[in-house]
This record gives C-alpha cells, sequence and structure tokens, in this order.
C-alpha cells in the first residue's frame, strides 16, 4: 500500500562485450553440439553471448504505450482530466466573450482602415497616373508640342474613366452587401457579418495582438527535468560539473508529466554516485525546497523489484497544493447495512485521491499522535467495521471515560469506563477473560481436523459452526492505565497485552490499541514493536513519529511530524517494514458512530450473539423498546458501571469528565435536585468506600427510577 505511481517494468540491462569471445569463428547455425548444449542449457541461439545479432534481435522490454495509455483506469482518468479541463476553458471565455467582441470590432475596423489604404492605389487608378504625370511634365516642358498634349488629354481621360468604373463596382459591392445582410434572416445575418468582419478583424491584427487571454490553467507547481536535476544535486544527491566533464543526471523512466493535480516522475539515480533511493528518500524536505513546495507535497516512494524497480530507482510526485485539506470523505460504514470484517476495512484516500482499504483479519493496531487531531476518530473507524458484523464480539476500554465510546455499551461484550480503581479492576478482568478465552479457542483449534481446520487458525465457517466469534479488542487512551496502576500491576497488563498481539490473531483476537503519548513509559516498546499495523496523526518531531510508526520509519518517507494543525484526521499508516502511505482518513463522526451501534445491536439479535454487558445495559435496553430514560439517569448509570456505590463529589467528577458542556456546573445540591426529579429516592445520602463515610449514592438507588421490565430484560 506505499503511495507510489505505476511503474514501468524494465529488464536488467546487461554489457554484452563482457560476455562474448574475442577470437574465434561466429556461427547463428545449431550444430549438433550446439543443438544440444542448448537443449540442456533452455538457452535460445539468439541469447547466447557469441551472437553478434543478440542486441538487435532481442526483443525490448520497453512498454508500447505511452505511460497514461497502460490501463483502462488511466485512460478513465485522463478522459475525465481532459473533460473538466475543457469545462474550465469553456467557463474561461465564455464569461470574457463581450471583451473578445469589442477586441474583434477595434480590429476589424483597424482592418478595415487597412484595406482601403491597401485598396486605395487601385481604386484610384494610380497604375495610370504614372503615365498622365510623365506626360505633364513634357507637354509642360514643351507646350508647342500638340501630339505630346493630345496624348497627356488621352492618358488623362483614361484614368478617370478607369477611377469611375472602378470606384463604383466597389460601392455597388459595399450597397449590395449592406443590402444583402440587412435584408436576410437573423441567423444568416450573423454569418454574413462574421464572414466580413473576421476576416478584417485578422488584417487589423499585429504581431502582439492576443484576441483571446490566456486560456490555460494556471499552474501551481511547474517541473523539469532540469529542475529535478537541480533540486537532487542542491540535496548533494547528485555530483557537481567537474572541469570539462558534464554533471551526472538522472534517467527518467516516466516524465516528469502531469497526474490529477500534480507532476509524477520516476527516475534512476545515475551510478557511480554512490546514492541509492533510500538516501532520496531521507532528504525529502531538501527537496521540497529546491522545488518551492512544502514537503507535505512531495510524495517519494522507492520502486521495488516486482514493480521492474531497482535500488536507485524512485517514484515522485509533486502534488500542486495541500492534497490534504479539504472537506472530510464520509466513511461507506455509514450508510452500509452490513459488513464482513474477513474483506478490507476501506480507511480513507491517499493524496491522489486512490481508495485505501485494511485487512485487518490476522492483524493487530496501533493508532498515536497528539491529542485532538482525529486518532480517537480514526480509531473508531476499525471498530465500527466491527459493528456491522453480527460475528465480531467487541471487548472495549476506554481509559478516558468520556463520551467518544459509551455508544458501545450497546453492543460491547465487555466496556470499562475511566482510569479509576474500580475500572483498572475491571481491566484486569477482561484481560483475564480474554487469555482465557484465547486458551480455549487454540485447544480447540488444534483438535479440529485438517479438512475443517487446515492452517490451524479460525475460519469464517469455524465462527459460525462452533459459535467463535472474531474479537475485537479496543483499548483507547492506553497511557491512562499505566499511569493510573502500580508497577506490578503494570507489568501484568502489559504481558496480557502483549499475549493477546503475539498469538490472539490466530485464534481470530484483533488489537486496536491507541495512546496519545506512545513513549517508553506510557506505552513499552516490547508492546509496540509486536503490533503491525500503525497510524499516526501529527507529532511534534521525528522521534515521536518513530514511536509510534517504528524505528527508523522517518528516515525512510514515514514521518507524521511534517503533517499541521489543519491535517485532522490525517496521518502516516504504516502496514509493514517498507510500506507506508499517508492517509486522509474517512470521516465518522460521533451521532453516526452511536447510529451504528444501534444497528450493531439489532444485528446482533438477529443473530443470536448479543451477550455480555451489552445485553445487561440497561440504557440500550430502554432504547432497543423505544422507551427514553432521564439523561441524568442514564449518565450516572454509566459513569457508575464499575462501581455499586459512589462519593457525590465522585460522581460529579465523572459526570463532567463524560459530558463537561452538561455537568461543567454542577454541585451536591443541583445533583440531587435532578436526580430526585428523575425518579430517584435514596435508601441512604451516606455510602461507605473503603472504610471511609461521605455523601455519595448507590447504584441500586438510581436503577430504582428504571422501569421494572427494562430491568427485566436487560437481566434476561
Amino acid at each position: 500500500m506505499t503511495d507510489t505511481l505505476p511503474e514501468t517494468p524494465m529488464g536488467t540491462v546487461h554489457d554484452l562485450d563482457d560476455h562474448r569471445p574475442r577470437t574465434g569463428p561466429v556461427t547463428l547455425v545449431k550444430d549438433d553440439h550446439a543443438v544440444d548444449a542448448v537443449d540442456a542449457g533452455g538457452v535460445e541461439a539468439v541469447d547466447r553471448a557469441d551472437n553478434p545479432l543478440a542486441d538487435w534481435l532481442t526483443v525490448p522490454d520497453a512498454p508500447v504505450l505511452p505511460a497514461w495509455a497502460r490501463s483502462a483506469a488511466s485512460i478513465k482518468a485522463n478522459v475525465h482530466a481532459f473533460m473538466r479541463l475543457s469545462w474550465w476553458q469553456a467557463r474561461y471565455h465564455g464569461i470574457r466573450t463581450p471583451k473578445y467582441l469589442v477586441k474583434t470590432l477595434i480590429l476589424a475596423a483597424r482592418g478595415f482602415y487597412r484595406a482601403c489604404k491597401g485598396l486605395w492605389p487601385t481604386l484610384s487608378a494610380q497604375d495610370h497616373s504614372s503615365a498622365v504625370k510623365a506626360l505633364r511634365a513634357q507637354a509642360k516642358a514643351r507646350p508647342e508640342d500638340i501630339e505630346l498634349a493630345t496624348r497627356l488629354q488621352i492618358a488623362h481621360a483614361e484614368r478617370t474613366r478607369t477611377r469611375r468604373w472602378r470606384f463604383g463596382t466597389a460601392a455597388v459591392a459595399v450597397a449590395g452587401a449592406t443590402i444583402g445582410i440587412y435584408l436576410a434572416d437573423p441567423l444568416l445575418q450573423t454569418g454574413m457579418t462574421a464572414a466580413v468582419v473576421a476576416p478584417l478583424a485578422h488584417l487589423g491584427r499585429s504581431k502582439e495582438t492576443r484576441l483571446l487571454d490566456q486560456g490555460a490553467p494556471p499552474l501551481k507547481v511547474d517541473m523539469s527535468a532540469q529542475q529535478l536535476n537541480d533540486a537532487l544535486r542542491a540535496a548533494g544527491l547528485l555530483k557537481a560539473a567537474t572541469g570539462k566533464e558534464e554533471a551526472p543526471r538522472v534517467s527518467c523512466s516516466m516524465g516528469p508529466v502531469r497526474d490529477g493535480r500534480g507532476w509524477a516522475v520516476i527516475f534512476d539515480l545515475p551510478r557511480g554516485g554512490g546514492k541509492t533511493a533510500s538516501d532520496v528518500l531521507a532528504k525529502r524536505e531538501v527537496i521540497a525546497q529546491e522545488l518551492g513546495v512544502d514537503e507535505i507535497q512531495v510524495i517519494m516512494s522507492r520502486v521495488r523489484a516486482a514493480k521492474g524497480g531497482n535500488a536507485g530507482r524512485v517514484s515522485l510526485w509533486v502534488a500542486d497544493d495541500d492534497p490534504y485539506l479539504g472537506t472530510p470523505n464520509p466513511s461507506p460504514l455509514a450508510t452500509a447495512s452490513r459488513f464482513s470484517v474477513w474483506d478490507p476495512i476501506p480507511f480513507g484516500q491517499d493524496a491522489r485521491g486512490n481508495r485505501i482499504e485494511v485487512p485487518i483479519m490476522w492483524q493487530s493496531m496501533f493508532f498515536g499522535g497528539l491529542p485532538r487531531r482525529g486518532k480517537t476518530f480514526t480509531q473508531r473507524l476499525m471498530t465500527a467495521a466491527g459493528l456491522l458484523d453480527p460475528w465480531v464480539r467487541h471487548y472495549v476500554a476506554d481509559g478516558k471515560g468520556g463520551a467518544d465510546w459509551m455508544p458501545m455499551r450497546a453492543v460491547a461484550h465487555r466496556l470499562v469506563m475511566g482510569a479509576e480503581d474500580d475500572a483498572v479492576e475491571a481491566l484486569k478482568a477482561m484481560l483475564a477473560e480474554l487469555l482465557v478465552e484465547m486458551e480455549r479457542r487454540f485447544a480447540l483449534l488444534r483438535e479440529l481436523p485438517t479438512s475443517i481446520c487446515p492452517e490451524g487458525k479460525l475460519t469464517p465457517q469455524i465462527v459460525e459452526k462452533y459459535q467463535l466469534p472474531v474479537i475485537f479488542v479496543t483499548i483507547d487512551e492506553l497511557q491512562e492505565y499505566f499511569t493510573a496502576m502500580e508497577r506490578e500491576d503494570r507489568e501484568q497488563v502489559i504481558n496480557d497485552l502483549c499475549r493477546i498481539a503475539r498469538r490472539g490473531p490466530a485464534a481470530g483476537f484483533i488489537s486496536n490499541f491507541a495512546s496519545q503519548r506512545p513513549d517508553a513509559d506510557s506505552v513499552p516498546t516490547k508492546l509496540r514493536e509486536i503490533i503491525t499495523l500503525r497510524y499516526s496523526t501529527q507529532v511534534v518531531d521525528r522521534a515521536s513519529s518513530d514511536m509510534v510508526l517504528g524505528k527508523g520509519k522517518a528516515a525512510q518517507g514515514a514521518d507524521a511530524s511534517v503533517l499541521s494543525e489543519e491535517h485532522k484526521g490525517t496521518g502516516v499508516l504504516v502496514t509493514g517494514p517498507a510500506s507506508y502511505v499517508t492517509v486522509r482518513a474517512d470521516y465518522l463522526d460521533g451521532p453516526g458512530f452511536a447510529a451504528l451501534c444501534v444497528k450493531g445491536r439489532a444485528l446482533r439479535e438477529q443473530a443470536g450473539q448479543l451477550s455480555g454487558d451489552a445485553a445487561g445495559d440497561v440504557t440500550a435496553a430502554a432504547d432497543a423498546h423505544g422507551v427514553t430514560l432521564a439523561p441524568i439517569i442514564s449518565d450516572a448509570l454509566e459513569v457508575m458501571r464499575h462501581s455499586p456505590r459512589m462519593f457525590t463529589n465522585d460522581l460529579i467528577a465523572a459526570l463532567v469528565n463524560l459530558d463537561e458542556d452538561t455537568y461543567g456546573d454542577y454541585n451536591g445540591e443541583r445533583l440531587a435536585s435532578d436526580l430526585e426529579a428523575a425518579g430517584v429516592k435514596r435508601t441512604s445520602k451516606q455510602v461507605k468506600i473503603n472504610g471511609a463515610n461521605g455523601a455519595g449514592y448507590q447504584r441500586r438507588d438510581i436503577e430504582g427510577a428504571v422501569p421494572a421490565e427494562l430491568l427485566l430484560s436487560s437481566a434476561g
């Protein structure tokens, strides 16, 4: 899933002179011994090193068609681009039509003047005037010569007659054309006028005259082979010229050519310089500066041998502007009715608008980045795909305990909210449950015959036949749990997570972890290093980017620190040791995610797969029965999910963490008033927690405000 251009497959270049014998006759005739040698070695006569025609007879490994015509997708894209350009040209010139008409009339007037000036010698019979002038001069010198005077009179009369019929013919032609145009139909009038004006306007033009304005869309970025060589030389990737020798240059196997909203080029570094494609990727910022663009506009990657590349071949695409800004693309999952996690998940688009899909089976995922850059929204895309598959069981833990993951209570088999002591204990219990289930599955898979389980892994058939749903383990804000734990508990949880991420995929476990601070203290290296898929939104520097994406990834070009504050929902996705792409993730907002949770609950109820906490959730049961609970009841039950009782101050703090806009101004009196108005009857205003007494609430008192039939249905 690298961000590469379509490459031209190239064959390996051999120097045949190194293989040809220096002496001895050369023949193309296959004698018996030659035939035996060919048959034994599988070498055709044309490929023999002693064949002087080998270079000429060898079929070239170069493509026949140009780069833009090698695939249906490329042809379609270029046709679409041509239509967009034509529409732009039509609008550009259409709005300037009045201006063009005025310029045409001015040119036609100038042309009419030039036409009259050019025709005047003919109309005035200047071809006769020279004879008249000569005779007049002679007659003036010899007035007594009667014959000369007679000849002058005859020449003058001839000129007068010529002028009359020439001017008369021109006047009749102009009058006839005018009357014809006047009497013609309007459409014909337009054509006749154009037929007259167009030649006159053409006659009236000069070398500097431009009737139409510049009709080409201005390119924000321009590129040529010379600019590319200059940029690479300035970055220290090409040697400078020495003496009379020319400076080395790259060899472009494609481009530079316009490709979408940018320039594309595939080039090979010259041999002898000691530079590789990896060196080019490490100089991304310098190359961008030399090309006059921001590094976010420069997309570079190596071209591997499988695509006709080598260690010195680079694919480069330079966008006209920032390709990751603009209106976000809505997620296709928002309108889907069902989805299978065995298929790649629609994730987003790259800089060139290509759809990026991520296969997650047998994988584990890690999301990192600064706060408020879309990290949680992107992480939820993966979980959202699992919501639409009823044969996916969700285990969710949110260390922040906010509203981002609250809709999962309608679906999640286990849901842990917050990082308080009770929530930490719930997380540890959830991990222990997952490990037991993982070992149970491995024991079952080992006993299945190879006809059913050929690779010792879960299959879609095994999932439904043996009731072994795919397990999605989603943990957000990992650092909150690790910082809230004692050292021993922390080490145990880390080991449990490592076991799940390392061994779980074969048993159908998909890990989906996220953290704001992916340093060694917040998320240990031994956990991050076994994660296969990684995604990072903006981070502060290259070191932080490597912490999320893997050591050395920034030097390879996978650097999330080049992203800015405007790139919300955009990040670098690493899918393998040498595979990465900058992706603008699809957008799925909170209400859309909540709607998918409701849809996921209905799918699981139909399939008989609703289980665990979701099956016993009072609020979800109320939604399913069309009963609306007071928000204060629903939220209080949510924050007390892991606690049978809470002090008033702790309950208010948890509610503020859940929804600061609603509960930011609450105090004990207002909380008590709202709960009482919602039907809560407190059996005691004091609660005892860990030997300490204080004002607080019992969860059973709050549940008492819920209709009994909902409690019974959720318990069932």
